[in-house]
């Protein structure tokens, strides 16, 4: 199961997701005409980021702004943007030649509760569920003063978002949701290039400059409050000086070192992340006396593809698939949550498990079309077709579909006790297969921060001007998160960032 990781270049020559579906790099406009065309196509490769009409030029790099955000991901753009909106001018500097980081990988959706899309299909959803979901997920170890203010203001996210011309309408499920909670683009397509797609065209809307090629250095601050950054660019290093500084780098799940250092039994595994996450940010506050919280705590996903790191999205699951071992038969309930699940096809003898599923699946689910044209995906016309393409007892198979299905119609899975994602049997053929174990996904652990985003110090008191939200920062998802909500997470703090970095740049101003 365990695959050395070759330079985490995720996703190598495969998609970037696109609002309409999948694009491939090669059909996928220049984004900078201030990079060289070939680095910028090997960078995107790599790291699998969405890409923006045009970046601003180096040479206009002013030397002072009022709030300076540090990663252009899904959490530095919503920052930018709401920033933007409470009258800050502010920057963002990106150490790739591209914006979208992480974010575009991400293919399940956004978790959100009590939202005008939920009430529309009297799906019943409430904070308090949402909340008691999330820490039961995380194991009871959540902070759950940032849990609370998440679930309170994922309503209001989604709303924002669509009002930019975001629209995630399409609902279903995932692993560790009581109900229908996860939202998607309306075609059901992967989220993160479609995130990243909306955000970048609000960001060039709203003239908010982005600097690719930028690699932020240093925090610096002086009498105990940030007042700027080092940077390299073009080869040359420069200081820029800020009012406020909100940092969203990101985590470190592409960073051998880190990973081996806080958790050594997850050495060689393949990772899903972008190459860029690589815990900048979390070093660079450290160095400022930042504190750090449940750095060991790194979420393993069970449906990975070993091959090259792709992961298989959560959608697939919560459509209906079901997961076989090599005899054909099921072995857990597939909407556990993702620690439980990666554990459980873990302690099979061939650690590696198969997702099963139908037809009509694979057209409610448009990610299967990136999984198909990558190869990743067997099939048959038949059940039995299809057992002998993955080697698996024909009859058990047969019989664990036939058994699932029963289970389905009764609305009741004797088995393991599944309770979600039961909406649709598996009938319609043609019958497909991917092959997925786990590889490690999301690092829970990072900075710590307080509801206002603000950076803590080893005393819990706030480090003057310094902000950061998104996958750098830890205590929200405790032990374990829940599918769907880092996109929730990036959205929802990072727009706090934004606010509360304008208001302290304007009250210190």
């Amino acid at each position: 199961m365990k695959k050395l990781v070759n330079s985490l270049l995720v996703l190598s020559s495969t998609i970037v997701f696109s609002a309409c579906g999948v694009t491939t790099p090669d059909n996928a406009e220049s984004s900078s005409e201030a990079t060289n065309q070939s680095t910028e196509e090997s960078a995107d490769a790599a790291s699998g980021a969405s890409e923006q009409e045009e970046y601003a030029d180096p040479s206009e790099l002013e030397d002072n702004y009022d709030v300076v955000i540090v990663g252009a991901g899904g959490a530095g753009m919503s920052a930018a943007i709401q920033a933007k909106e409470d009258g800050a001018n502010p920057v963002i500097l990106e150490k790739l030649p591209v914006a979208g980081g992480n974010t575009t990988k991400s293919s399940g959706g956004m978790n959100a509760s009590e939202t005008k899309f939920q009430e529309a299909e009297d799906i019943e959803d409430s904070n308090d569920t949402f909340y008691d979901d999330t820490l039961e997920g995380g194991q009871k170890t959540n902070d759950k003063e940032l849990l609370r203010y998440f679930v309170d203001h994922s309503s209001d996210a989604i709303d924002w978002l669509d009002n930019m011309g975001i629209t995630l309408n399409n609902i279903s499920y995932s692993g560790g949701a009581s109900v229908q909670r996860i939202h998607r683009p309306e075609d059901g397509s992967a989220v993160g290039g479609y995130l990243v797609e909306g955000l970048l065209r609000n960001v060039d809307e709203n003239d908010i400059p982005i600097f690719v090629n930028t690699d932020v250095t240093k925090i610096n601050e002086e009498n105990g409050q940030v007042n700027g950054i080092e940077i390299e660019m073009d080869g040359d290093k420069r200081t820029i000086d800020a009012d406020a500084v909100a940092v969203t780098t990101g985590g470190y799940g592409a960073n051998e070192e880190m990973i081996e250092e806080y958790r050594p039994d997850l050495e060689g595994y393949v990772s899903t992340n972008s190459e860029g996450s690589t815990g900048d940010g979390i070093k660079m506050i450290e160095e400022l006396g930042g504190q750090t919280v449940d750095m060991d705590q790194i979420q393993v996903h069970p449906t990975v593809i070993q091959e090259d790191g792709t992961l298989v999205s959560e959608t697939v699951r919560g459509e209906g698939a079901i997961l076989v071992d090599q005899k054909g038969e099921r072995f857990f309930n597939e909407m556990e949550t993702r620690d439980k699940v990666s554990d459980a096809i873990t302690d099979l003898p061939e650690e590696e498990a198969y997702l099963i599923f139908d037809d009509a699946l694979a057209n409610r689910a448009k990610q299967v079309d990136f999984y198909q044209e990558q190869g990743f995906v067997e099939s048959g016309d038949t059940i039995e077709e299809l057992a002998q393409e993955i080697d698996v007892p024909a009859d058990n198979l047969t019989e664990t579909l036939d058994s699932w299905n029963e289970a389905v119609d009764n609305e009741e899975d004797s088995d393991f006790g599944r309770e979600t994602a039961m909406d649709y049997d598996l009938t319609e053929g043609p019958f497909y297969a991917i092959k997925i174990a786990p590889g490690i996904h999301h690092t829970m652990g990072g900075v710590k921060i307080n509801t206002d985003t603000e950076v803590l110090d080893e005393e819990d008191q706030a480090i003057s001007g310094l902000y950061a939200a998104g996958e750098l920062t830890g205590g929200l998802h405790g032990n374990n998160r829940i599918g769907g909500n880092a996109v929730a997470d990036i959205v929802i703090f990072g727009r706090q960032a934004g606010t509360q970095a304008t208001k302290f740049a304007q009250e210190n101003n």
